[in-house]
């Protein structure tokens, strides 16, 4: 248990024996607003039962009709103090589902747009370019160069829209899974930013379409990090599938930086962190991070197997 600094226990001790020894709504009031006090202070489930433990061992109020109604005051009471703290946890709960409704709604609309994007848009410059090429006779020799700059032009936006297409959402990931996603992921980043990305590891069958889904946005985001900020040559994406979970390792030879260091405005990449966090926490995964100035960075995503099986019969 955490040192006492608010004074739980001497807290809890008092509205239990005044509780024990009225035992009305007046002291329910205060057993629930104890507990959602202590929960503002931080204190945290065990901190809340050890001190309610402690505090119910040392009352000695007698209590008007026996042992039957002390302990039913005594359960009153202890369910007022620890309520702030279910709701706390269901909220958490819901706001993840709510979280996790909204990435899914999202990740159906990027679908979307980047099959409109590589479609119709790419079958749109597909067609200008015989039309261009028509014109070629009709040309004199000097609207020649200016006819093969249009044409370049054209390759260019379509080798664009592509990219756009796949960086939202790359059909190879629900095609043929994630290991193929991730090989696709670092040679577009290889050939547009001339960081060496090197994907290692194997995968036994597919699979959870939302575990997929989330650490190929996680190590999407690690390798932007990378080329935005850890001035790197080389990179390395690693995907190791175990029977209890799956272990995704984004490393790089880059500048490094201080994981502990406090957050300041020009410190963006902490954002990444964050948002690589935020997506991996509905699913029970964890993020850490090794790094230290000059010596690179590594960030090793965890996902227990487990959970993302249930999340996946939950979604069926």
């Amino acid at each position: 248990m955490r040192d006492d600094r608010h004074g739980l226990g001497e807290r809890a001790r008092h509205a239990l024996g005044r509780h024990l020894e009225v035992g009305d709504e007046e002291t329910l009031s205060a057993a629930y607003e104890f507990g959602r006090t202590a929960l503002a202070e931080g204190a945290g489930v065990l901190d809340m039962a050890v001190v309610l433990w402690r505090a119910a061992l040392a009352t000695r109020v007698p209590t008007p009709g026996g042992a039957k109604a002390l302990h039913h005051r005594l359960e009153t009471f202890l369910l007022e103090c620890l309520s702030p703290f279910e709701m706390a946890h269901r909220g958490t709960r819901e706001a993840n589902e709510d979280l996790r409704y909204l990435d899914e709604r999202r990740e159906e609309q990027a679908r979307r747009i980047a099959r409109e994007i590589h479609d119709e848009a790419g079958q749109l410059l597909a067609a200008a370019h015989p039309s261009l090429e028509a014109l070629r006779p009709s040309l004199d020799p000097d609207g020649q160069p200016h006819l093969d700059r249009a044409l370049e032009m054209l390759r260019r936006a379509g080798d664009e829209l592509r990219r756009i297409a796949h960086e939202l959402r790359p059909s190879v990931l629900d095609d043929f899974g994630l290991l193929p996603a991730l090989r696709l992921l670092a040679e577009g980043a290889s050939q547009r930013t001339g960081l060496v990305v090197q994907v290692l590891g194997a995968a036994e069958g597919r699979l959870p379409p939302r575990i997929e889904t989330t650490l190929y946005r996680a190590a999407q985001e690690g390798i932007h990090n990378v080329v935005r900020h850890a001035q790197a040559s080389h990179a390395t994406i690693e995907l190791v599938q175990g029977e209890t979970e799956v272990v995704c390792c984004i490393r790089d030879d880059g500048r490094g930086m201080d994981p502990d260091a406090a957050p300041t405005p020009d410190r963006e990449r902490g954002l990444g962190l964050e948002g690589i966090r935020e997506r991996i926490a509905p699913l029970g995964g964890a993020l850490e991070i090794w790094s230290s100035p000059g010596g690179g960075t590594e960030l090793q995503i965890r996902i227990p197997m487990e959970v993302a099986h249930a999340s996946a019969r939950a979604d069926r």
